[in-house]
């Protein structure tokens, strides 16, 4: 019976170097996993343009092509079309089900991250970037005077660009039981669950204690807009339920499995897995403070190198306490100045990716993310190109540091809590003196950042070398 993915499926037994120089084919949840009897009779560059591949890794002697969740029927198609007799399917190590000596994928502990992450937020990029934009447009249009930040269209249009990041350890909780093979409602329903308007310490509930075991909730009160504890909960939650759900009979499975498997996980990560978290969080606020008063200028290069890392692990949410109390007990702040040069230096990098690259579906990610990064959301920017490509984000970093550096040698400090992006200026403005050389010195510093970041990266930037076609 003829597949939608036949077409694809040619595409990519002719690209491998065709049915002879395939050895075997297995997958995995995203990856066609072949070992090939040369990789260099491969066209890699071909299929890594073709629609509908993610991308290519080659690693641990096998040659893996990206696809995502449709992976099961390209390779049934790649199957039929090739005449290839079928590996079966492998688990997320390589390891092929039910063979015990198949060949295991090799990653340093940095790529799997980035792996992880990267397959992550990948699904979300699109709607990270409008929410994003839609966030950026009404903060400008505060700031200009055109729209009351108490009326009702702001309220409305303001549900719609904050949603994303309000729920996002749900949202999160989807794209991570696809990456480690749970069931996605399973996922869901724990990241739910943290979202619960009862679990929040303003929420005048008692959430003290579990089974009379303390539980200690985030700095910020709940698990709104946190990325690492419901990706290591959901994690955990695969690893556990593959363990135990052999030993549960057929006739119970379709109940016990997500009453276990969600009962004990968010169970845990209140307990455990969120704790944990915190505390990197609140080690993090200490930290800060500690190098805020040894010199202001080595704060700002470290808030500035150190961001985009912690933008990543949501762990950023935990610094801004640290600016609200400064506000709230001396009317101003300079505690996180440093991460304001970081947005702009991902626009820079954006801006230079876009105008070298040649890959059409690289360039199609830059203008959203360009545009979302201009209005103080870098998350898509972030994900969808500078970490993949890994120089880009390092350069970033090292942008970051810099102009962070600058804006605290220049005293540039915030009087108000504003965004971020262009929207972020007008915190810089002294409210009591209507003084605003602090806002003329971080638009400068912020442009620095833009030229310094794009002529780095436009440098450096190449996309992978084309392989000689055969």
């Amino acid at each position: 019976m003829a597949s939608k993915y036949d077409g694809l499926a040619r595409i990519i037994v002719q690209n491998v170097g065709g049915k002879s120089n395939i050895v075997s084919l297995t997958h995995c949840m995203t990856r066609l996993r072949f070992k090939l009897q040369d990789e260099s009779k491969a066209n890699t560059d071909v299929l890594k343009e073709t629609d509908g591949i993610v991308t290519v890794i080659q690693s641990g002697g096998q040659y893996m092509v990206v696809i995502g969740q449709q992976v099961a029927d390209v390779y049934d198609a790649v199957c039929t079309v090739g005449h290839i007799t079928p590996g079966g399917a492998v688990d997320d190590n390589g390891n092929a089900i039910g063979s015990a000596d198949a060949p295991k994928e090799k990653q340093s502990l940095f790529n799997a991250f980035v792996s992880i992450i990267t397959t992550v937020f990948a699904p979300c990029l699109g709607v990270l970037a409008a929410t994003g934009i839609v966030k950026g447009f009404i903060s400008l249009f505060v700031a200009i005077g055109v729209l009351s930040n108490t009326s009702g269209t702001y309220n409305i249009l303001y549900s719609l660009g904050d949603s994303f990041f309000y729920f996002m350890p749900m949202l999160l909780a989807y794209t991570a039981s696809k990456k480690f093979g749970l069931p996605e409602l399973e996922g869901m329903t724990i990241g739910a669950a943290l979202l619960y308007p009862y679990l929040s310490t303003t929420s005048g509930m008692d959430i003290s204690n579990l089974f009379g075991i303390p539980v200690v909730m985030p700095a910020s009160g709940n698990y709104t807009s946190s990325v690492l504890p419901i990706v290591c909960a959901i994690a955990f939650a695969a690893w556990f339920e593959k363990k135990y759900k052999k030993f549960i009979p057929d006739s119970c499975k379709l109940f016990f499995v997500p009453l276990i498997t969600c009962g004990v996980t968010f169970i845990l990560t209140l307990w455990i897995i969120g704790p944990i978290t915190s505390l990197l969080g609140d080690g993090l606020g200490i930290a800060l403070n500690a190098i805020a008063n040894f010199n202001g200028i080595l704060l700002g290069a470290v808030v500035g190198g150190l961001w985009q890392i912690l933008v990543m692990f949501g762990l950023h949410w935990a610094t801004v306490p640290l600016m609200l109390n400064d506000l709230a007990t001396k009317g101003y702040s300079n505690a996180l100045t440093g991460m304001f040069g970081c947005t702009f230096a991902q626009c820079g990098a954006v801006l230079a990716i876009y105008l070298k690259t040649k890959n059409s579906k690289t360039k199609s990610l830059c203008v959203p993310a360009l545009i979302s990064g201009i209005a103080g959301v870098t998350e898509p920017a972030i994900y969808g190109l500078t970490l993949p490509k890994k120089k880009p984000f390092i350069i970033t970093c090292i942008v970051g540091a810099i102009t962070g550096a600058a804006l605290m040698a220049f005293n540039v400090t915030g009087y108000t809590s504003a965004g971020t992006g262009i929207f972020g200026y007008t915190a810089y403005i002294n409210t009591v003196t209507n003084d605003i050389s602090g806002m003329i010195a971080s638009i400068v510093i912020s442009l620095i950042a833009v030229v310094l970041a794009f002529v780095m990266v436009y440098v450096t930037y190449s996309d992978e070398p084309a392989k000689a076609k055969k």
